[in-house]
């Protein structure tokens, strides 16, 4: 946010802020007054989630508005996903550094492109001053009493993962190293990181197939064992299963960098779900918009195995904020 400041707090929320995400008749009062009102359809139970994405640690320092915007977004609906939600409401809080309008003009057209596509209003928040720091509090809805958990899993499930794990890791990698742009599948890689697309559809599709679905925010291994945690059994991966795109082996150095981006890089922001054995995947690959892959079953015991054999610890634990090198990113 090199740009000097161009407005004051009340412009930037009235030119940028003020008419975000679709437009919506279950929105009685939005933007502009002490709290939104909005109409929960009847029947339906609400799901809620919040994230808070910090310049530098969810996001690289300088990466352009329009993309943080998007990925603000992005990174709450994939948590609505993994419930099986349709998406409804938000609520933005943006602290900026000083009044960049170009830098929140881009920011709003990038959650306002993704929150129109899947039909979502903002209807309020706050701006202050500060540190780059963007927290969004989504809400939406599902059938009551349908909602997907991750204590649901039970030995015999087969475990299914969406989309290409480690892509997303693989894709910072390539823009912290200054290579983003050197090759068709390096571009790819980074698109991934840029532009995550939460599985909306697919989570729709899982309400009344899955027996349990997570997330994938902070790694396959780590966020699988959360899963396995709750559901009180452990995972058993088949090495030979595990989805590897072209992209991603072209962009690994070697075995050992390639098993590390799938099965701990984090910022997938994919489904892993579990389905009782039998289950018919074809109903789920029609709605889901991306490739689903079965990547191995639940067993009884604890914790995460690769071919049999326990998924190392630095895998299990994941991305963690007060353990983590602070100069990731992501």
């Amino acid at each position: 946010m090199a740009n000097p400041p161009a407005g004051g707090e009340f412009e930037l929320i009235a030119r940028y802020l003020s008419h975000l995400g679709a437009e919506r008749n279950d929105v009685l009062l939005g933007v502009g007054d002490d709290a939104a009102v909005v109409r929960a359809p009847p029947g339906r139970d609400l799901a809620l989630a919040h994230d808070t994405l910090v310049d530098g640690v969810h996001f690289p320092h300088g990466m352009p508005g329009e993309q943080v915007g998007h990925r603000a977004l992005a990174v709450n609906l994939s948590d609505l996903a993994a419930m099986g939600a349709r998406p409804a409401w938000a609520l933005l809080s943006l602290t900026l550094p000083c009044g960049d309008a170009e830098w929140v003009r881009a920011f709003a057209s990038g959650l306002d492109g993704l929150a129109r596509k899947v039909g979502l209003a903002v209807v309020g928040g706050d701006t202050t001053s500060g540190p780059l720091t963007v927290g969004l509090s989504v809400v939406g809805w599902l059938p009551t009493g349908q909602a997907l958990r991750r204590s649901g899993a039970r030995a015999g499930d087969e475990l299914w993962v969406s989309g290409w794990p480690g892509e997303a890791a693989a894709g910072l990698a390539c823009i912290q190293s200054g290579v983003a742009s050197q090759s068709v599948p390096l571009a790819e890689l980074v698109e991934r990181f840029r532009w995550p697309q939460p599985r909306l559809e697919l989570g729709a599709a899982l309400l009344g197939r899955a027996s349990a679905c997570i997330d994938l925010s902070d790694g396959l291994a780590a966020d699988i064992g959360k899963l396995c945690q709750a559901s009180g059994v452990a995972a058993d991966l088949d090495g030979r299963s595990l989805p590897v795109s072209a992209a991603l082996r072209a962009g690994a150095a070697d075995d050992r960098q390639l098993r590390r981006w799938l099965l701990a890089g984090g910022d997938d922001y994919e489904l892993a779900f579990t389905l009782p054995a039998g289950t018919d995947p074809a109903p789920l690959r029609a709605a889901a918009g991306c490739a689903i892959h079965r990547i191995g079953r639940i067993v009884e015991g604890a914790g995460v195995r690769l071919d049999g054999e326990p998924v190392d610890s630095a895998s299990l634990r994941g991305y963690d904020h007060f353990l983590a090198d602070p100069g990731r990113g992501a």
